[in-house]
């Protein structure tokens, strides 16, 4: 009928090309910001999809806003709502995520900048995580050559016990990284931190891989509420 305006959903474009459907297939990396956003977002106006919307929000670098995306945190919510298909609902949810981003990456420069002198040091930045897991969890603190912290990362989940932990992908990650050295950590949701015999032949048997590779395994960390313990404090390797 002529003068009546069709509207654009996002279900015209290819499925590949949705956000959504993106984000589940390809993970959240492999998404532009204005994707991003869009699935923050959810929908758009009878005029343009969310992801429309959420390209003019951010803006590009032929308008003089490349850095639309960082520029976001800094406004109002009166100033969200401007544009048509942002209310206050949305300018909440779009706030509220620029806000959960700028925390974590707050915390992971708290992360980098921390040097291990300790077992003590080790237990302190892996214990609020790591106590409150409901199951078994391996994770490498890698370290540069004057002990600070470059990044920790999750290995494998279900425990010592039950993963197979092979030295060829644990070591790959501290090599990515650059690291001088690690700390092994996992938790013990039963509370006692008491080590098995199979935590005591793994940790020997990534002690001797890192010998062998450069990279120095220099603890090996067990969280557990009844008290967290230090293999290296307790002379078990």
């Amino acid at each position: 009928m002529l003068g009546k305006q069709q509207r654009i959903t996002m279900r015209s474009m290819p499925l590949a090309d949705r956000p959504y459907e993106k984000l589940l297939a390809l993970g959240a990396k492999n998404l532009t910001d204005a994707e991003l956003l869009a699935v923050i977002i959810r929908s758009g106006t009878r005029r343009e999809t969310a992801l429309a919307l959420s390209q003019r929000l951010i803006g590009n670098k032929e308008n003089g806003m490349e850095n639309g995306i960082r520029k976001i945190r800094d406004y109002s919510p009166e100033e969200l709502m401007v544009y048509p298909g942002i209310g206050p609902v949305k300018a909440a949810q779009i706030l509220a995520a620029m806000e959960i981003g700028a925390r974590a990456n707050s915390d992971r420069r708290r992360v980098r900048q921390t040097q291990i002198r300790s077992p003590d040091d080790a237990i302190c930045l892996l214990e609020t995580d790591m106590l409150a897991l409901p199951r078994e969890e391996l994770r490498i603190v890698l370290l540069d050559v004057r002990n600070r912290v470059i990044r920790i990362s999750r290995v494998s989940e279900g425990g010592l016990s039950s993963a197979v932990i092979h030295p060829r992908e644990l070591f790959r990650e501290a090599i990515r990284a650059n690291a001088a050295a690690m700390i092994l950590a996992h938790n013990h949701p039963s509370g006692d931190a008491s080590p098995s015999a199979e935590d005591l032949e793994t940790t020997r048997r990534l002690i001797e891989a890192g010998q062998m590779m450069g990279i120095q395994v220099i603890d090996h960390i067990i969280l557990a509420s009844g008290g967290s313990l230090s293999l290296k404090r307790t002379g078990l390797i």
